[in-house]
């Protein structure tokens, strides 16, 4: 009998066109049509591992860690200079999910910096912000305002240590006034101080004190007070 020989099943080409072209593992640089470019590591055609990219529109680069196509884990970026063109970083920290999210420091462009705990790209948790003014707040934060316990203090000395909300003193606290040797303990609502009690802190070794101490308030007993305005009064009434 005559042998048929049929020819061997082959895949179309655009298979292997297609498997080619899935990335995964480490890869040189792979230039989007955008103009940007990234060198790392990928995973079934995702950025996956570690990695460098550069975006065409602004110049930034990010290297660090990426997981299924987005900046999370360890991670820098950086930002040229519109004059020098040398990079200035912006932010080196942890990522979660193509934000900031975990421990890390902000640089902003008016010289301000944060140091502390991110959640959705916003600062919450516990903080050190450095303001341009040389002030600087340290303490509770969330959604990106001071909220809870905190510390601020300012470039004359003074500081404020209680509550705050929504950026704002709020709750119990206390200001301290070193140069003068005195400290304003009491409640603030929305930075302002509603009651409280101000008091010689140090006086004597404060750098420039008020002319007069504050008299000190005398705790009596209300038995004992009312008993001398009756003795004063109760006469005049008969």
């Amino acid at each position: 009998m005559p042998v048929i020989k049929y020819p061997r099943i082959r895949d179309p080409l655009f298979y292997e066109w297609d498997r080619k072209a899935q990335k995964c593992g480490l890869r040189h640089t792979v230039y989007s049509v955008n103009g940007d470019q990234y060198t790392g590591e990928w995973l079934d055609n995702l950025k996956h591992g570690k990695g460098t990219q550069i975006w065409q529109s602004t110049g930034a680069i990010y290297s660090g860690d990426w997981k299924f196509g987005k900046r999370d884990g360890y991670g820098s970026y950086s930002i040229p200079d519109p004059v020098t063109k040398e990079y200035k970083k912006v932010y080196t920290g942890w990522w979660e999910n193509d934000r900031r999210g975990g421990r890390g420091m902000l640089f902003y462009s008016n010289g301000e910096h944060y140091d502390g705990e991110w959640s959705n790209g916003l600062r919450s948790g516990w903080g050190k912000m450095h303001y341009k003014d040389g002030s600087t707040y340290e303490g509770q934060w969330l959604t990106d305002q001071p909220s809870g316990q905190g510390v601020l203090r300012l470039p004359n000395g003074n500081r404020y240590e209680g509550c705050w909300k929504d950026g704002k003193k709020h709750g119990p606290g206390k200001y301290f006034y070193p140069e003068k040797g005195q400290l304003l303990e009491g409640v603030w609502a929305e930075d302002i101080p509603k009651c409280g009690v101000l008091v010689d802190l140090d006086r004597a070794d404060a750098p420039a004190p008020t002319e007069f101490p504050l008299p000190k308030i005398e705790l009596r007993d209300p038995a004992g007070v009312l008993a001398e305005a009756q003795a004063m009064f109760g006469d005049s009434h008969n």
